[in-house]
């Protein structure tokens, strides 16, 4: 028997199966729980100290076997060195022998780089049993033809890489390494036949910000629904997985030392941290914002979520940046207690119309105000489509809302006070300092997800500060809003003038400033 004869089984090959064989291929052929069972059991790789071993999954490699078979698109954005092509590798291996007529394709930016997965895939192959490997009609370097119908197919990433196949499983490697132009004129022509219910998986490692790969990565991380929930898929229906080399059992602070000193410090936040290369300042402090919790909120009520109960002897304000109400941008309130700065609600939804997103200031404000509450203040931002609050607020009447509605300060001889809160590069600029201020100095509490994630993606942008490419910033806008709402009260109150100009510790207690070193201030310009 030659060596092609004991490495590859020939098509359609009789084969006597004993009663534990019978069993090992129901549990490998498991809709459900066959992918991580064959892997785990069936699957050898080839380690570069100890030669061939079994594939023994670390535990980020199992959840991205789970990204991978339970949802139609998945994209993962994995820093370099992890397995991830190993894992696809043995994935594609099992989803090709156990499933019938299916075609998948292997993509990656480079002709080598396709070679080498499909590589992986045969030496995973010719390590099976017998009784567990499909038997194979074609066998060769770029392609794979079983005897159940089904066939893989490797090509390097071109404008027609595909273009005329019926694919079932679309397999895209280092897709961010691929020329733009050419990426782009792949993706268009892929689209059409993943939409009639082929299935896709990307992975790679971070390159330019706005390339495809990073659009369908920021897509896929907009994982909120209509009122802010989570959900389990982006609005382009990918399911996102994401792991840097904190991930790998085998790597410690040590080893990164090195690989840093080895690669610079470029390199190895976009190899292994996984940043994309275009690296934008952040208006918090990115130690910061690393080291903010979200908690859950206690209740929600009406899509409402509140993270705090009522204090009858509070001072409360609320902000609503309103928005469209078409789908598109998120109209959003923060409601904020006083002196404490500590968050209490949030609220945010792109469907609501106008008149939809002041009822639900309205109803917050009658909550705490049923609260027992004597001081509660709100205002509306009334640039561009703010003017149509304005109108409903007119309509409806100022004594209809509960509170005190706040606007810009008077000037002077310019003419009647225009009612809410107008924003000008530099007061959004002055807030966005104040607000730097107070998260940095512990004196703003923050609790929401949303908001925190929001704030990790709001950078320097020109003159300003503005959400980052693929990213939403309508709840940081609404935080402004309450920024400014708080500093004009605090500017009647002396008592919460000391508070805002104060640091406190981790238990609120204030600390002596003597030889504290205030963070530099924004600039205007």
């Amino acid at each position: 028997m030659n060596s092609d004869a004991r490495i590859v089984k020939p098509a359609h090959s009789k084969v006597q199966y004993n009663q534990a064989e019978v069993q090992e291929l129901a549990k490998c052929a498991h809709p459900v729980t066959g992918p991580k069972y064959f892997i785990t059991n069936y699957v050898y790789v080839q380690n570069v100290t100890r030669g061939k071993v079994k594939f023994d999954l670390y535990p980020f490699q199992v959840e991205l076997i789970d990204n991978y078979h339970n949802y139609r698109y998945s994209v993962s954005l994995i820093s370099r060195q992890m397995g991830k092509s190993t894992v696809a590798a043995a994935y594609l291996l099992w989803y090709a022998m156990f499933n019938d007529d299916v075609t998948i394709l292997v993509a990656s930016n480079k002709h080598e780089g396709a070679m080498e997965i499909m590589h992986r895939l045969r030496y995973a192959y010719e390590n099976l049993p017998d009784f567990i490997r499909a038997g194979s009609l074609s066998y060769n370097k770029k392609s794979i033809e079983f005897d159940n119908g089904s066939r893989i197919i490797s090509q390097a990433t071109t404008e027609n890489t595909g273009r005329g196949l019926t694919l079932n499983l679309v397999y895209l490697d280092e897709f961010a390494f691929v020329t733009p132009r050419v990426a782009k004129e792949f993706w268009t022509s892929i689209s059409p036949t993943l939409s009639t219910g082929g299935k896709c998986i990307i992975t790679s490692t971070p390159s330019s910000n706005e390339d495809q790969f990073a659009d369908i990565w920021f897509q896929a991380n907009k994982r909120i629904d209509e009122y802010g929930n989570p959900k389990e898929v982006g609005t382009n229906g990918f399911r996102p997985y994401f792991a840097t080399w904190e991930e790998h059992p085998d790597r410690d602070e040590e080893w990164a030392a090195n690989e840093l000193a080895k690669i610079g410090e470029d390199r190895f936040a976009r190899e292994h941290k996984c940043s994309f290369v275009i690296f934008e300042e952040t208006l918090i402090n990115q130690a910061r914002i690393s080291s903010m919790e979200s908690k859950p909120p206690i209740y929600v009520e009406n899509q409402v979520r509140w993270y705090k109960d009522i204090v009858p002897d509070a001072t409360y304000i609320m902000a609503l940046d309103p928005a469209m109400g078409t789908g598109g941008d998120f109209s959003a309130i923060q409601v904020f207690e006083l002196p404490s700065l500590v968050q209490v609600a949030e609220w945010q939804h792109n469907k609501s119309p106008v008149e939809v997103q002041l009822k639900v200031l309205r109803d917050i404000g009658k909550k705490i105000e049923a609260a027992g509450v004597s001081e509660l203040y709100w205002s509306v931002e009334n640039n561009t489509l703010g003017e149509a609050s304005l109108v409903v607020i007119r309509e409806l009447g100022e004594d209809m809302f509960p509170g005190q509605m706040l606007h810009d300060p008077g000037k002077g001889g310019q003419g009647k006070l225009r009612k809410g809160f107008t924003t000008t590069n530099r007061n959004k600029l002055e807030a966005c300092a104040k607000l730097k201020s107070w998260i940095e100095m512990d004196k703003m509490v923050v609790y929401s997800r949303n908001l925190i994630s929001e704030l990790k993606t709001f950078v320097s942008s020109g003159a300003g500060f503005e959400a980052k490419t693929g990213s939403t910033d309508d709840l940081v806008m609404a935080l402004i809003l309450a920024v400014r709402i708080i500093c004009l009260v605090a500017s009647w109150d002396d008592s919460m003038q000391n508070r805002l100009t104060t640091r406190f510790d981790d238990e609120h207690n204030p600390i002596d400033d003597d030889d504290y070193d205030p963070p530099m201030p924004v600039a205007f310009l």
